[in-house]
């Protein structure tokens, strides 16, 4: 599994994350859900190695993945930033390439696996039929699907996926998160998400951490977590949990509702 131990980590001298412990088994996937300055995409550049925590731990199979060089986590972890970026010249196809550079020797040149491994990720995030469009040319929820694919290629046993849905219409929501937890059970994936959507947490994850000011509030899966208490007392607003199909959904109280 996953594991993350007694993190602490900031910028500058201001410290972000305080003491954050967690873990995702392989085949699950885990949200990450709180207020906006909670800690999730802190916690994720800690988890990725982007950020260097002050304290703590993060393994991956009891390995201490923080003493691996980048090339060897690379092979480890897979992210799907918050932010589109990516060369807009460059095709789908390119694009999606790019997630086999740590498999490849110093000239870049793909060979057969990782052919293989990018015509999967395509067929994988829906993108076969747009692989000769460039970036420029594409919606933003289709851009979002091919930061997926890349990730994908990559092959690795984590990934990581920063508000992943921020730019996809309700259709491909649904169809977004569906995809990555059915990845996460046939591939043998541990995922871990970061959304700001309850509902989309409560419909597709199958445990949440609740952070807020930098530490865990409460974990476990949506239904326990998600009390109308805990999250007015994260979130300073007054809501309403309803149960919807073995789970719940969360609905901010209005005058009209009391």
């Amino acid at each position: 599994m996953l594991q993350v131990k007694d993190v602490h980590a900031g910028y500058s001298g201001r410290k972000v994350l305080h003491g954050v412990s967690l873990h995702v088994d392989v085949g699950e996937v885990v949200a990450l859900v709180g207020p906006n300055g909670a800690g999730k995409t802190t916690l994720l550049r800690v988890i990725s190695g982007v950020l260097r925590p002050q304290r703590g731990q993060v393994r991956w199979q009891g390995q201490d993945m923080l003493r691996h060089p980048p090339r060897a986590r690379a092979r480890l972890v897979a992210v799907v930033p918050q932010s589109r970026e990516g060369p807009l010249a460059f095709t789908v196809e390119q694009t999606v390439l790019l997630g086999r550079t740590p498999y490849m020797g110093w000239l870049g040149v793909p060979g057969p696996r990782d052919r293989r491994a990018v015509e999967q990720a395509l067929a994988l995030a829906d993108l076969t039929h747009l692989r000769h469009r460039r970036l420029s040319e594409l919606s933003g929820g289709e851009q979002q699907r091919v930061l997926l694919a890349r990730a994908l290629a990559q092959e690795t046993p984590i990934l990581l996926l920063d508000e992943p849905t921020t730019h996809l219409d309700l259709f491909y929501q649904a169809h977004f998160l569906s995809r990555v937890r059915r990845l996460a059970r046939e591939t043998h994936r541990a995922v871990l998400i970061v959304l700001h959507d309850l509902n989309l947490a409560a419909l597709y994850a199958d445990r949440v951490y609740l952070l807020a000011r930098g530490r865990v509030f409460a974990q476990g899966p949506p239904a326990q977590v998600f009390t109308p208490a805990r999250l007015e007392a994260v979130y300073g607003l007054k809501v309403q949990v309803l149960p919807l199909d073995g789970t719940v959904m969360v609905v901010p109280k209005t005058e009209a509702t009391g």
